[in-house]
């Protein structure tokens, strides 16, 4: 038998999936047998890389060598150049945008080189429905530890002692919600993982459950036992197939490994576990509407007190956590509490996952040490923006977040400092946004949303975004007037403080920090009936500059409406009644003959 000199790690997330790895998964089959070479070299396919901006990607081991971009006519070349050869094909390297030289290792691309990697420690490193290489990285020796070796209070106690914070949200400490339910005596609790997750742009749970579902299993395990837990759910939306079939091919391992069921491991402990797919409601991300949907209800929040850890899922103790807490809760008991805290800062110790999206060169998935300055995502692991255009903002904290300025660049990446800057951390989504974004159409885009996944149940939010979106609506489409700023603010602070759960107490925050940081667009809109970035179409006029434009007619060739006429090599119109000023020809014009203007 032909020993494996070499494996290949091909993402199979749902981004590359998308972008093609069944194909050049298939191509390489094929390649690799016609050269006789099938085996010699392993092609595994990993869950997510975290590059999405540059998939299909994949890694080369031992060889450590890095590809981006891969297309099946490229891959021939690949296998001749790097299998037969010996030699990286450097074409399909990723390349130093100034420099144009090929960087062949992960480790020395910028946008891996500034990421510590805990809850992604085995991303594209293993083949995520193989249990058996989860173990060979030390997966279930921190369930061993806990439930041979630990009590649940000393579970609890390192767990409290490391700082960890609920990665979902406003970062409650986890330890210390798993004591109040270890407190609580009941016949029946129920430990909970939360992977509903539906900000636009999140990315990050999906693809921890993607990439590495027995890390959240591992830590359902131990905080079962933590707080005497016998049951549990992972409440995962329909909408991500890939991320549920590959729980469930983790649990039914589980099962057949004795990691889940009776007596686990020999240690006297019980633990059940399955899937609970929701519908993709955005309100069941608050954990009383999740666990309401568990139960076959309509997914509506309810008043606190009294808390989950006393009356949750059935009126029964339940403790929820989401998917990138209880992923490092196995490396914290592994490891211990000041390990954890090596990294991050006082109050907010560890890493955080983000996913970064937007006008930005390198969209992906990353993490990052608490404490962090933004500016090092955004520039460093970001690459900077887009076309070299000019940043205007960061959204942080999905839907429900807030919008920071370039001024706040410098600030750490910590719960305090998000929070003080109107923020929230949220469980990890970061929008990036450039120049060309009009930021009262931006608070208008969030609060759409917010307003139509608002459940209904409590009247401030229920009618309060309604009407905060009416007032937006008028203020985009040229009927705001005198006072309206005033009402979003007052309006918005009275959801934020009378509202029943936490969509509705921070479904204003887009609002309140675009006017706190963008109030000048606000007023341009209100009092001049001007769009400056040009996006609210009813405010702006777009034009061509006769005496700028030669005629190249690249404008003409880009307009999706056929709003522009013209010859070649003369100057070219653009009819207004055809027009649908969606800034394409403005984007495409490298002479900056598109001209916006006032109405």
């Amino acid at each position: 038998m032909a020993r494996v000199r070499a494996e290949v790690m091909l993402c199979s997330g749902t981004g590359c999936v998308a972008s093609g790895t069944m194909k050049i998964k298939s191509a390489l089959d094929e390649e690799l047998k016609k050269r006789g070479l099938e085996k010699e070299i392993k092609v595994v396919l990993t869950g997510c890389n975290g590059y999405c901006a540059q998939g299909p990607v994949m890694s080369v081991h031992p060889d450590d060598i890095f590809y981006q971009a891969l297309t099946v006519d490229e891959i021939p070349k690949l296998v001749e150049e790097h299998f037969l050869k010996g030699r990286p094909y450097q074409k399909l390297m990723f390349k130093e945008p100034e420099k144009k030289l090929a960087i062949p290792s992960m480790k020395d691309i910028p946008f891996f080189k500034y990421q510590v990697l805990r809850v992604l420690r085995n991303k594209g490193l293993i083949d995520p429905e193989r249990i058996e290489e989860y173990i060979a990285r030390d997966g279930y020796q921190g369930a061993a530890k806990a439930l041979i070796e630990m009590t649940s209070g000393e579970i609890i106690k390192v767990v409290k002692d490391s700082g960890l914070r609920g990665r979902g949200g406003a970062g409650f400490p986890t330890g210390l919600k798993w004591e109040f339910a270890s407190k609580v005596q009941s016949d029946m609790k129920y430990m909970l993982c939360n992977g509903d997750e539906g900000d636009p742009g999140a990315f990050m749970d999906r693809s921890i459950m993607e990439a590495d579902p027995h890390a959240i299993i591992e830590g359902m395990i131990i905080g079962a036992k933590a707080i005497g837990a016998h049951q549990g759910y992972i409440y995962v939306r329909a909408e991500y197939p890939l991320a549920v079939k590959r729980l469930q091919i983790s649990i039914d391992q589980c099962y057949e490994s004795g990691l889940l069921g009776k007596n686990i491991l020999n240690s006297g402990f019980n633990f059940d576990l399955e899937i609970y797919q929701g519908a993709g409601a955005f309100v069941c991300g608050e954990e009383t509407a999740l666990m309401r949907s568990i139960e076959g209800k309509r997914g509506m929040p309810r008043p606190r007190p009294p808390f989950p850890a006393q009356k949750g899922l059935w009126d029964k103790p339940s403790v929820l956590n989401n998917v990138e807490t209880l992923a490092q809760v196995s490396l914290i008991v592994l490891n211990g509490a000041d390990w954890y805290r090596s990294l991050g800062t006082e109050k907010s110790p560890g890493t955080k996952v983000f996913a970064l999206t937007g006008a930005i060169n390198n969209i992906g998935l990353i993490e990052v040490p608490m404490g962090i300055p933004l500016k090092t995502i955004i520039y460093d692991i970001g690459g900077g923006m887009k076309k070299g255009r000019k940043f205007k903002a960061v959204q942080m904290g999905g839907p429900s977040g807030g919008c920071l300025p370039e001024d706040l660049l410098d600030i750490p990446v910590t719960y305090e400092d998000i929070v003080k800057s109107g923020a929230i951390m949220g469980s990890g989504g970061m929008v990036v946004m450039d120049d060309n974004n009009c930021m009262v159409s931006t608070a208008k885009f969030f609060l759409d949303f917010t307003a139509d996944e608002s459940c209904g149940k409590c009247t401030p939010c229920r009618v309060g975004t309604k009407i905060l979106l009416d007032i937006l609506t008028d203020i985009t489409e040229g009927r705001g007037k005198e006072g309206d700023i005033e009402t979003l603010i007052d309006l918005g602070k009275d959801i934020i403080s009378s509202s029943l759960c936490g969509l509705g107490q921070t479904a204003p925050n887009p609002i309140l920090t675009t006017i706190r940081y963008f109030r000048d667009e606000y007023e341009t809109h209100i009092k001049e009936k001007w769009c400056v970035a040009g996006v609210c179409r009813d405010l702006c006029t777009f034009l061509i500059d006769e005496e700028l434009c030669n005629g190249c007619g690249a404008c003409l060739r880009a307009c999706p409406a056929k709003a522009i006429i013209g010859e070649k090599k003369k100057p070219h119109r653009i009819i207004q009644d055809l027009c649908v000023q969606c800034r394409t020809c403005y984007e495409t014009c490298r002479f900056s003959s598109i001209k916006i203007l006032s109405h």
